[in-house]
């Protein structure tokens, strides 16, 4: 299956165009002790509609490498105590790049996918040294994905195009048989 990769970036904190932050008890918090559990949580529970399969099946020990890793920090979006999306983050020689990021599927589009964006915004630029932010997304990700990305100030700098095995096509959820978005 062929997938069209998209890369974005921000070279300046001045690039960031904040959205409204929303209405009520919404807030994003650092996960401050990061954990295997929670990362893979969050990658399974966002991303298992969006085709994010390269780490489903990642043994504990293989997280636990992940979350490791210098510069990793993962940034929650809590909605009334509840965890409603997330940014992983991770910096290294001056850059940071956006490794995940999304909203659990009963949170999309309630206007947090914004505010979010621009909260792990900040937290990446105000690391220490920072002197670009970037991301990518593919043409299997969630349909608002680029546009959120250009509302917030990111600017496109390359595409490129990937074959992909037909099994990364299946939507799979959270869990096998999830299946919540069409494939």
């Amino acid at each position: 299956m062929l997938v069209t990769i998209t890369y974005l970036q921000q070279t300046s904190p001045d690039d960031l165009k904040p959205a409204a932050a929303p209405d009520g008890d919404a807030r994003v918090v650092l996960a401050g002790e990061p954990s295997p559990e929670f990362h893979r949580y969050f990658y399974l529970s966002v991303g298992g509609d969006w085709h994010w399969n390269g780490r489903r099946d990642w043994t504990w020990d293989q997280w636990q490498a992940h979350v490791a890793r210098p510069g990793v920090e993962l940034w929650v979006l809590w909605v009334r105590g509840t965890p409603a999306g997330y940014g992983a983050l991770r910096a290294h020689d001056g850059e940071v790049e956006i490794e995940n990021f999304g909203l659990l599927p009963s949170f999309i589009g309630r206007g947090l996918g914004g505010y979010l964006l621009t909260e792990v915004v900040r937290r990446a630029w105000a690391i220490d040294g920072t002197k670009r932010v970037r991301l990518n997304t593919c043409s299997l990700d969630g349909p608002h994905a680029v546009q959120n990305y250009l509302a917030r100030g990111f600017v496109q700098y390359k595409t490129q195009q990937e074959e992909r095995p037909e099994k990364d096509g299946v939507a799979r959820g959270p869990w096998d048989g999830a299946n919540r978005v069409p494939s």
